[in-house]
């Protein structure tokens, strides 16, 4: 009986510890940490930046811009900005809605990103990421 309860626990903690390393799909526009996070952005977006023409003169260009003065690539879903763990091929997306594949990390608020492809209404592009 005993035996079967420490079976019991182990198989539970399995189910657990692999309930987190599941790969999801998330959409929303690839952006940055400046504009998505308000860093310099009153309404988490670019549009600022844009009116302003300061720092580019479309989304891609002022989260490219951003990206080249110390920011990281993210995901803007709605009122949610998740960090891309895996920076490789992101540039490529700047601006543009995309569909991503990974897992969420919701104590860091991150997707470690296997894939970014835009929705199949827009294109067949896809981009496979290498994990470092």
């Amino acid at each position: 009986m005993k035996s079967l309860k420490i079976i019991s626990f182990l198989m539970g903690m399995l189910v657990w510890a692999s309930a987190g390393s599941a790969n999801s799909k998330f959409r929303g526009e690839i952006s940055d940490t400046q504009c998505a996070m308000n860093v310099h952005s009153l309404s988490r977006s670019h549009e600022e930046m844009l009116t302003k023409q300061t720092i580019g003169t479309d989304a891609a260009s002022c989260a490219r811009a951003c990206v080249r003065r110390g920011g990281e690539w993210v995901l803007k879903s709605g009122d949610k900005v998740y960090r891309l763990n895996n920076q490789t091929g992101v540039e490529d997306f700047a601006g543009q809605k995309v569909e991503v594949t990974g897992t969420l990390d919701s104590k860091t608020n991150s997707i470690d990103n296997t894939s970014i492809e835009l929705p199949a209404s827009r294109s067949s592009r896809k981009v496979t990421q290498d994990h470092h």
